[in-house]
């Protein structure tokens, strides 16, 4: 059973960082891309950034170029989201998800794309 753990959030300055994890077990993340997503209270849930299996292809949302970076281990069946310059508009709940769309391989924009998803990691980003 495909499984996703979300770990590292946590509170922060304005201007500080964290590094989000998610593990994955129960299948090959090799073949997968994986995405994060935040939702924030009374917003949609946006991707944030995405890392394709194999070509390291990126994608970002506007509002995290150049703060965030999204990383991965194959070896340690693991995701980052590296946070830099956090702002308190960054404050929300962060999902990773594997996309259960054919190819699970590629970044895929709509969260409907995407059927495994962690239990989700708070970040508060607040002075």
């Amino acid at each position: 059973q495909l499984q996703l753990v979300e770990s590292g959030g946590g509170l922060v300055q304005p201007g500080g960082s964290l590094r989000l994890s998610c593990a994955a077990s129960g299948f090959t993340l090799d073949y997968y891309a994986i995405g994060w997503f935040r939702q924030a209270p009374g917003k949609e849930r946006e991707e944030v950034s995405c890392i394709d299996s194999s070509h390291g292809i990126t994608y970002y949302i506007d509002s995290a170029k150049g703060r965030f970076t999204i990383s991965r281990d194959n070896a340690k069946k693991t995701v980052y989201l590296q946070m830099n310059s956090l702002k308190p508009e960054d404050t929300a709940v962060y999902y990773c998800a594997a996309p259960h769309r054919d190819p699970n391989s590629g970044c895929y924009r709509d969260a409907g794309d995407f059927g495994s998803w962690g239990q989700g990691t708070q970040v508060i980003v607040s002075s």
